[in-house]
C-alpha cells in the first residue's frame, strides 16, 4: 500500500471528510483492520484565506509548498491538495516536488465522462467560478463545457462557503439557496453539476435535488484509494 499525502486544513471541516472517506474505502477494499497509510499536513486556514482575498496567491504557494515538502518528507508517495480553490497554485507546488500530485479537477473529469457529461455545472469559490484555472482544466484538457451561475449567485455561494461551511455551520436556509442555484444551473443547459468546494457536500447531497451531483472530495479521496492500492 502505498502512503496517501494530504495537504488539508482548508478547511480541517472538509479535510475530516476526505481522512473519513479514505479510510473507510480501504476498510471496504482490504477487510479486517486495514485503514489507510496517510500522511497529512493541516495548514492554519486564516492565513490562506487572508492572502486569497487579498490576492496574495503568490505567498499561498509558498505556504504550501513548504507544507506539501513536509507531506513528501514525511513518508507520502503522492499528494493531494485537499481543496479545489487552492488548485490555483498546483503547477508552483508541484514543481517543487518529486512524487506526484493527484489533480482534484482531472480526477472529477474522468466521472465525467464515465458519466458521459458534456455541459456541467459549476459550484465553488468565486475564485473557482470565475477564475480559469479550474473549468479552464476541464474544457482545455478533457473537452467538457461549464457553466456557471449569474454573478449574484456566485456570490452567495461564495458567501455560504466562507462565513457558514467552513465554520461547521449547516443552515436550511442555506440548502435552499443551493438548491435553487442548482436548478438555474440545470435551466442553463448544465447536464450535472460539480460540487467543486470540498464543504459544499457538507450542506448539499444527492437526496436534495434530482440533478446528478458531482462530490469532489468523494471523487477525490476516492481516487486516492485506488492509486495508493495499485499494486495489490
Amino acid at each position: 500500500m502505498k502512503t496517501i499525502g494530504l495537504l488539508g486544513g482548508m478547511s480541517w471541516e472538509s479535510t475530516q471528510s476526505y481522512y473519513k472517506t479514505i479510510n473507510e474505502s480501504v476498510k471496504v477494499k482490504l477487510g479486517g483492520l486495514h485503514s489507510a497509510k496517510v500522511a497529512l499536513y493541516s495548514v492554519n486556514f486564516a492565513e490562506i484565506e487572508e492572502r486569497q482575498h487579498q490576492g496574495k496567491w503568490d505567498e499561498t504557494a509558498e505556504i504550501l509548498s513548504d507544507a506539501a515538502l513536509s507531506v513528501e518528507k514525511g513518508g507520502a508517495d503522492f499528494l493531494l491538495i485537499c481543496t479545489n480553490t487552492m488548485h490555483k497554485v498546483a503547477p508552483q507546488i508541484e514543481e517543487k516536488l518529486s512524487i506526484p500530485l493527484l489533480h482534484i479537477a482531472d480526477t472529477t473529469a474522468e466521472k465525467l465522462i464515465e458519466s458521459s457529461v458534456k455541459t456541467v455545472g459549476l459550484l465553488g469559490t468565486a475564485f473557482t467560478m470565475e477564475q480559469n484555472f479550474y473549468k479552464g482544466r476541464l474544457t482545455d484538457k478533457f473537452g467538457i463545457d461549464v457553466v456557471v451561475p449569474e454573478q449574484e449567485d456566485r456570490q452567495t455561494v461564495h458567501n455560504i462557503i466562507y462565513q457558514e461551511l467552513c465554520k461547521g455551520e449547516i443552515k436550511e436556509s442555506s440548502r435552499q439557496s443551493y438548491i435553487s442555484i442548482i436548478d438555474k444551473l440545470k435551466e442553463s443547459g448544465a447536464e450535472a453539476v460539480i460540487l467543486g468546494c470540498t464543504e459544499i457536500a457538507l450542506l448539499v447531497q444527492q437526496q436534495h435535488t434530482d440533478v446528478p451531483l458531482f462530490d469532489t472530495t468523494a471523487i477525490h479521496a476516492e481516487a486516492a484509494v485506488q492509486m495508493a492500492l495499485s499494486e495489490i
